[in-house]
């Protein structure tokens, strides 16, 4: 796999941008991600979803009796606008000419993680989406400090229960744990006097506020240090902790680049973040211009949304329906906005279990075969996670390939743009596949290498980036 096309899917999710990439270099193409526009406008999804405390407080009086014929109405629209909202993230990402903002989105939500399953709010989940696209690339101190005062984040970790006499912790070690320093950085003490800080923060019309009637105002030693301290403090000790560079840097790594980053690189970026008093652009800027120059290819499982992304560019799928994608993701464990618990996806090699190999090379064979999952391949359930109803129909296929090339020169052109790696077995299964005598303006060329390409998305080199 070629350079150009190799950042191109660690960049966004397929080789749609390897020409630019190869015609701009990659530190113009960096800079160009960082400051491309992206969409701030609410989803149409949302506009009779309640936004507003007592807005939603109606809602809930309306489907506390689920009976009735109002309750399930609104049950019903607010699971088809949740699932609206995903496809709109989906179309959000495909659109984009410069996709790492995105990208980047992607891995704080997977960071900072609040679950629509058990949020409930549509419109919460949906600023805590905007804020991370807002904030993809600026300080990490300060993305922390929003994110944990978001309505959404302190319904999902269960702040909205902490408070003076009635201590919920959960907030407080997930902030230590899960989100800045990692396991073995702080104590139980300071979970607990954490959370006291935390007492009393809970839901707020646009962010989390805190309610004077639950606060807990006692003095607290936390990290070392000892005050009256509310949540931004507690995020600025954090800060100013020798390991807070580590976690943070080692996710990044492993989200873009390696599967299993090696120590000493984690604490080479690591340091360097610190000197850049935490901003992530210039750390992903450094990251990626010198990890650029080497030779990585092959070190990363795909996601599944890069998966099926990249062959949907790749074939080039004009009309799959949004809906499809999010079907797709969800039976590979990528559920967007439904992690399976608040350390997230993991990544790696849980993004390849025999039953995931399997459900890619039958998505692959489909495609390639110019079938494609029915536009209404979700119902209008009820119910959050019932199977949508499937059905198979035609689609328009192609893959580009030069047509002067001899059967050999289309295989390196196909092999440079898709897989890190192609031993000799495959070469000469390959070269079955796409015999010599192959005719590339033939009548049948585009079938015979499309033929080609399955093959090559079936190699477990092809998982790999």
């Amino acid at each position: 796999m070629n350079q150009s096309n190799l950042w191109s899917l660690r960049l966004g999710f397929s080789g749609k941008q390897s020409q630019k990439i190869n015609s701009i270099g990659i530190e113009k193409f960096l800079k160009e991600s960082f400051h491309a526009p992206f969409e701030n406008k609410m989803p149409v999804c949302l506009t009779e979803d309640p936004k507003t405390l007592s807005e939603l407080k109606d809602f809930r009086e309306k489907v506390k009796n689920t009976t009735s014929e109002e309750g399930k109405k609104a049950l019903k629209n607010q699971i088809k606008n949740s699932i609206e909202l995903r496809k709109w993230w989906i179309n959000e990402i495909r659109k984009q000419e410069f996709p790492l903002r995105e990208k980047m989105v992607l891995f704080w939500h997977n960071h900072f993680v609040a679950t629509s399953q058990k949020v409930k709010v549509n419109w919460w989940i949906y600023q805590n989406n905007y804020l991370l696209r807002e904030n993809a690339f600026s300080n990490f101190r300060q993305l922390t400090k929003i994110m944990i005062q978001t309505n959404a984040m302190v319904r999902y970790l269960d702040n909205t229960d902490n408070r003076k006499g009635k201590i919920n912790e959960n907030l407080s070690r997930e902030l230590l744990e899960l989100f800045t320093l990692g396991i073995g950085n702080y104590t139980e003490s300071d979970i607990k006097n954490g959370a006291k800080a935390l007492a009393g923060l809970g839901l707020g019309e646009n962010e989390a506020k805190y309610r004077a009637i639950f606060e807990d105002n006692d003095t607290i030693t936390y990290l070392g240090k000892t005050g009256n301290f509310k949540a931004d403090d507690l995020v600025d000790i954090i800060f100013e902790q020798p390991n807070i560079p580590y976690l943070i840097t080692r996710k990044i790594l492993k989200w873009f680049i390696y599967d299993n980053p090696k120590e000493e690189l984690v604490k080479y970026y690591g340091d360097y973040l610190r000197t850049v008093d935490f901003e992530i652009e210039a750390l992903l800027l450094k990251i990626f211009t010198e990890e650029y120059e080497k030779n990585t290819a092959g070190s990363k499982i795909k996601n599944p949304l890069e998966y099926i992304l990249q062959l949907t560019e790749a074939l080039q799928i004009k009309e799959m329906d949004a809906a499809i994608i999010v079907f797709f993701l969800k039976q590979q464990g990528m559920d967007l906005f439904n992690q399976p618990n608040v350390k997230g996806w993991e990544g790696g090699n849980n993004w390849l279990t025999a039953q995931l190999y399997l459900q890619r090379n039958n998505a692959s064979d489909l495609l390639c075969n110019g079938r494609n999952i029915n536009k209404k391949a979700f119902n209008n359930s009820t119910i959050e996670g019932e199977e949508p109803k499937i059905s198979l129909e035609k689609i328009d296929i192609k893959i580009n390939f030069n047509p002067k090339a001899s059967n050999k020169q289309i295989i390196k052109e196909l092999s440079d743009a898709y897989v890190f790696q192609v031993d000799e077995i495959s070469q000469k299964d390959m070269e079955t596949i796409l015999k010599y005598d192959f005719d590339a303006e033939a009548e049948n060329a585009q079938q015979a290498v499309i033929r080609l390409f399955n093959f090559i998305t079936r190699l477990p080199e092809f998982q790999l980036i």
